[in-house]
């Protein structure tokens, strides 16, 4: 059986094939009480737990499409916003192992068109976010005419001669970074990053509506809209002028296809265990600033035995989060600004953690 079969059996065949326990019966009741904000004709949730190798919980509530008074469903694809960076990561190092690049290369032997103060900045940096490249926001105007694309990142980029500190000295989260990686993945493969995507981590994985979405592409299958609570009111609030950009933020996916990349991840059928090793490495060795952020790995913000990433941009809401001592994974997806879901994923985790055992 191959892996995009397996996993299917394993998501989606799962928790409807298997007896579910009482104790699972009554986490999923609590789970269904914690989701109460989002029940009714309101924007949307899609919550995954993946525990001890099986899905033991898919659950949604409200709507992908107010408009439409379309549900969301486990099969919902939500924008993931910055969730998108541990896929970039893998891209990376899945092309690593290939022999395209190393994550010692220089940014500028790709992208040649970057100022001389980038000269030092490796791909390494730019994964763990220690390049000291200035944020492209900074740099936008304040009103732009248009979405910002990857190419408008990099040509911002190429006029800032400068970096915010010396490349490996410091953390400073960096969506400039992530976009450059996506960037570098297409010119070092002679793909679009859309199709480094596709071609080595969604096809395998039987992640077929997993897209990095661009405006000229075919439409979202199942697609989320994202909304925003304004005057007391829900509004579609669903791009942005940076909603445009793809190695920092652009996957739309649901929470199954995720589930079917954790599982990958756990099972070793997509990364070698040298290129996980590094995924999940602490990289940085000054204080990161950031709540519940002990270090960054490739991709993953780690907070003890935590792994975690949360994804915001206008309108979506979102968090991963793996407990692998507990062989644990929570997955919630959100197409609104609020409430964080942060605590909610650490809630949700700690109703299947072992009694007393850390949940961080």
């Amino acid at each position: 059986m191959n892996a995009s079969a397996l996993f299917a059996l394993l998501l989606l065949g799962g928790v409807a094939a298997g007896p579910v326990h009482a104790d699972d019966s009554a986490r999923i009741a609590a789970v269904d009480a914690l989701l109460h904000d989002y029940t009714g004709d309101v924007p949307g949730v899609s919550v995954l737990v993946l525990h001890e190798g099986r899905p033991v919980l898919r659950r949604s509530h409200g709507l992908a499409d107010l408009e439409a008074v379309t549900p969301a469903t486990p099969e919902t694809r939500y924008r993931l916003a910055s969730v998108s960076k541990q896929f970039t990561a893998a891209a990376i190092l899945r092309m690593a192992e290939e022999g395209l690049l190393r994550l010692d290369d220089p940014v500028r032997r790709w992208l040649p068109e970057l100022p001389p103060a980038t000269a030092p900045v490796t791909l390494h940096h730019l994964l763990a976010h220690t390049s000291g490249l200035v944020d492209y926001e900074d740099l936008m105007e304040a009103a732009p005419a248009g979405q910002v694309q990857d190419a408008d990142v990099l040509a911002l980029l190429a006029r800032a001669d400068r970096l915010r500190f010396a490349p490996g000295t410091a953390y400073a989260y960096s969506n400039s970074g992530y976009v450059l990686l996506g960037l570098v993945a297409a010119r070092a493969s002679g793909q679009s990053f859309p199709e480094v995507l596709r071609t080595r981590l969604f096809t395998p994985l039987g992640m077929d509506g997993a897209v990095a979405w661009t405006a000229d592409g075919a439409p979202v299958r199942a697609r989320a809209w994202g909304y925003s609570l304004r005057d007391g009111r829900w509004q579609r609030t669903d791009q942005s002028p940076t909603s445009a950009t793809l190695g920092d933020g652009g996957i739309y996916a649901s929470i199954d296809e995720l589930g079917r990349w954790l599982a990958a991840l756990d099972a070793g059928a997509i990364l070698s265990d040298a290129s996980r090793q590094v995924m999940f490495a602490a990289h940085t060795s000054t204080p990161t600033g950031e709540e519940d952020v002990d270090a960054y790995g490739y991709g993953w913000r780690l907070h003890g035995d935590m792994q975690w990433h949360s994804g915001e941009t206008v309108g979506f809401r979102n968090v991963v989060l793996r407990l692998p001592r507990e062989r644990l994974a929570i997955v919630v997806l959100s197409n609104r600004n609020s409430p964080p879901p942060y605590p909610l994923a650490r809630a949700i985790a700690a109703l299947w953690a072992t009694p007393g055992a850390p949940t961080r």
